[in-house]
């Protein structure tokens, strides 16, 4: 009697653990779902507006199309005007962005590397410098940064914009803790063993082991660089050296005076902005493919 009753005393506990877990699952479901849908809403908006005329942008539904699809109009305003200064724009971001990305990548997994596998005075300290930065908002840097660079001679210079990009704290915090945790120290004695320097040993084994890492690290700093507006607003003057952030918010500026056919500028800008994503999105999908290895796949035979 004691037995049935205690089976079914577990049944019945197994049920409410299943309910339970089902519950659990729907709700985090629903939360996904809710933050998907915000997620998407700008770029759906952003999509949707691309294909409205200047007037169906102020009298139609937001998530709705206009009254005509403009989109192929659109774009040959966006690339005609001014003449088509529109595409050097994007080629500065993409010129700024690229090389900073790469720099970032590379300084940071050499920072990280000395921080997690070489042990000198000061390494804590350096590292907690560095978590200290993090902390620190990049706008409030803006105007130091630029007093520095004015000093240096780099105003007005795409090194102005470049080079500060190239300084990632976050970067250098990732990459210590992904060597700490992924880069076994047995490796890296093997070598020394067999007589490689640091450098070879830098080069041959611990970038190919960290590629991931570094992958992280470069589209982190290349998107940071492609949406970056303060730096280069306060850095550079001439028109031939703005990013696509600075020159569609010029535009904007000029549209909101609403003289001279500043009006007709809304739709242009909405455009302009559609095409500006497009780039980080072909980025993110080309390096996408350096996540899915293992972090010593094919280290050790």
């Amino acid at each position: 009697m004691m037995t049935a009753t205690t089976d079914i005393a577990t049944f019945i506990a197994a049920k409410r653990r299943r309910s339970e877990q089902r519950r659990s699952r729907i709700m985090l479901t629903l939360l996904l779902s809710l933050f998907l849908l915000y997620s998407f809403m700008p770029l759906a908006y952003l999509v949707l507006s691309a294909t409205k005329t200047n007037g169906d942008l102020f009298t139609t539904f937001g998530f709705g199309f206009g009254t005509e699809f403009n989109l192929w109009q659109n774009l040959r305003d966006l690339l005609a005007r001014d003449n088509g200064v529109f595409m050097r724009w994007m080629f500065n971001s993409l010129l700024y962005s690229t090389v900073a990305g790469l720099g970032a990548a590379i300084l940071a997994t050499a920072a990280g590397y000395a921080l997690a596998k070489f042990k000198f005075v000061g390494r804590n300290l350096i590292f907690a410098l560095v978590l200290g930065a993090v902390m620190i908002p990049q706008t409030a840097l803006v105007v130091p940064t630029f007093l520095l660079l004015a000093l240096s001679g780099l105003s007005d210079n795409p090194l102005g914009v470049i080079l500060p990009s190239m300084i990632s704290p976050i970067g250098v915090y990732l990459m210590r803790v992904y060597m700490e945790q992924g880069l076994d120290n047995e490796l890296l004695d093997a070598a020394r063993i067999e007589g490689a320097g640091e450098f070879v040993i830098f080069r041959a084994i611990v970038l190919p082991l960290v590629a991931p890492g570094m992958v992280t690290v470069a589209l982190l700093s290349f998107v940071g660089t492609w949406n970056n507006y303060f730096l280069p607003l306060i850095v550079l003057r001439s028109p031939q050296y703005q990013p696509i952030t600075v020159g569609l918010a010029t535009w904007y500026q000029l549209a909101q005076q609403g003289g001279g056919g500043g009006q007709v500028l809304f739709s242009i800008i909405i455009t302009g902005a559609l095409v500006s994503i497009i780039p980080v999105i072909i980025v993110f999908l080309l390096l996408q493919r350096f996540w899915q290895g293992g972090l010593t796949a094919g280290a050790i035979k």
